[in-house]
């Protein structure tokens, strides 16, 4: 998988990037993450992307040619696909991310200040994606979070294969959330591991986490059911 990320940060995601399972991937050659700057697609002294809305109002909207630039200035492989950071887009989940993780190539694109030129819209016709229904300063986090979740569906990416397999929402659990998790200590501060979990006996492990997502997804999320 290829990360392409326009921003005009691109340190935040280099950062990320440079920790972790993010900076296995990497290494390993599963992934290659690039950011391209629309600062350097300005053609004034003053490296201008932003400037304010016609029709008067607050803040400052990013100008299309610099983003248009910075996006024809990418190589293109075959299977790839443009997305737009924006809270306007369809919300994001697991089945999204696994249908990205499809791709060869992600070009994503970070808005910062009072959002983006419409003409991105119009001209380069993105893939418009929200994280959810509130406001960060910038799309980083948000190009952050779906390179994170789609790279875990990567052959390889994870250490062990079965790591994501029970993960919530994943096809596996039906797309309920995940039990609940236990390790050592048996008992901690009068908190115990059930019983169930110490006794070997796979068939009633599996049943009792079956049952402990079913519980948790109903309290927590009864939408899912």
């Amino acid at each position: 998988m290829q990360y392409d990320v326009i921003t005009l940060f691109g340190g935040i995601i280099k950062d990320y990037c440079s920790y972790s399972i993010m900076k296995r991937g990497m290494e390993k050659g599963i992934i290659t993450v690039n950011t391209i700057n629309p600062r350097d697609f300005t053609h004034d002294k003053h490296k201008k992307v932003d400037d304010t809305p016609y029709g008067g109002s607050s803040g400052m909207v990013l100008m299309a040619p610099p983003v248009f630039e910075a996006y024809e200035s990418i190589t293109k492989l075959e299977n790839s696909e443009f997305i737009m950071l924006t809270p306007q887009g369809e919300p994001y989940n697991q089945k999204i991310s696994i249908e990205l993780s499809k791709k060869s190539q992600l070009i994503l694109l970070c808005g910062r200040y009072e959002g983006f030129d419409e003409r991105i819209r119009l001209g380069l016709k993105p893939r418009e994606i929200s994280l959810g229904d509130y406001i960060l300063t910038g799309g980083e986090l948000g190009a952050l979070c779906i390179m994170d979740s789609v790279s875990r569906h990567l052959d390889g990416f994870l250490n062990k294969e079965e790591s994501s397999k029970n993960d919530s929402f994943s096809d596996i659990m039906n797309g309920r959330l995940e039990h609940p998790q236990y390790t050592k200590p048996r008992e901690y501060r009068g908190m115990k591991v059930p019983d169930v979990l110490l006794d070997g006996n796979h068939a009633e492990i599996e049943k009792f986490r079956k049952a402990q997502s079913l519980l948790r997804t109903k309290i927590r999320r009864p939408d899912l059911i």
